[in-house]
């Protein structure tokens, strides 16, 4: 079997504006960032996150399993830990908040919307501190608590030690804090994604009542156009 020339002309002229559209749509960033969404938890904060940067993603929504609460073996095939938030871009797949975060800044936050330039070293650490402290410290105090609201009663080891901790941290940020708008200062900043989770989760863990700053704080970030955004999209 042998095409005329005139249709193998069409052919190539066919195939010629698939590789023109595929190179118009890489070139102008058009392929989309992958965001592996597990409903109901932290990844919404990625969701968040994509929202603030304006980039586009898409999302593939993952459910938690009813009885137990734990997210779908399926999701191990976007990652072996099977844990999400988990992004895709460019061939590349990144787990763990703040390291995407990271990735993030580095690639959209070109006019520092959301961080410090890193010329300025002092303001850059300050920041890089923040951006890594609820994960690395704040996060697994609250965790004993989640795991603990489920015990039938109070465990004499974690019960005090996930309290202590608690308040320790959520002390800490309130003084940080103070009367600013947002974690460091009066410009929200990235830093302010990680510190809004925590929070968040210590406020529907009911530990968050004596800190009337740091509820304003909550409630001033997920009033954000961006937060709200990402509500929608990802269907929480």
């Amino acid at each position: 079997y042998c095409l005329s020339e005139s249709a193998q002309q069409l052919e190539l002229h066919y195939f010629l504006s698939i590789l023109q559209s595929l190179d118009v749509i890489y070139n102008t960033g058009l392929i989309m960032i992958l965001l592996h969404h597990l409903r109901i938890g932290r990844s919404i904060f990625m969701v968040w996150q994509l929202e603030e940067f304006g980039v586009e993603y898409d999302l593939k929504v993952y459910h938690r399993d009813p009885e137990t609460f734990r997210a779908p073996p399926e999701l191990k095939n976007a990652h072996p830990l099977g844990k999400s938030p988990v992004i895709e871009d460019e061939g590349m797949v990144l787990s763990e908040s703040s390291a995407i975060t990271t990735y993030l800044l580095e690639k959209y936050d070109t006019e520092n919307r959301l961080s410090p330039k890193r010329s300025d070293l002092q303001k850059w650490t300050e920041f890089t501190q923040w951006l890594h402290y609820p994960e690395g410290s704040v996060f697994t105090p609250l965790l004993v608590r989640l795991l603990l609201s489920r015990a039938s009663e109070p465990n004499p080891i974690f019960t005090p030690f996930s309290e202590r901790e608690i308040d320790l941290h959520f002390n800490h940020i309130a003084n940080k804090l103070g009367e600013n708008e947002f974690i460091l200062g009066d410009t929200f900043s990235a830093a302010d994604f990680g510190i809004s989770y925590v929070l968040n989760m210590g406020k529907r863990l009911g530990a968050l009542g004596s800190f009337p700053t740091l509820n304003a704080y909550i409630e001033r970030n997920m009033s954000r156009p961006a937060f709200l955004r990402a509500i929608e999209r990802g269907v929480e």
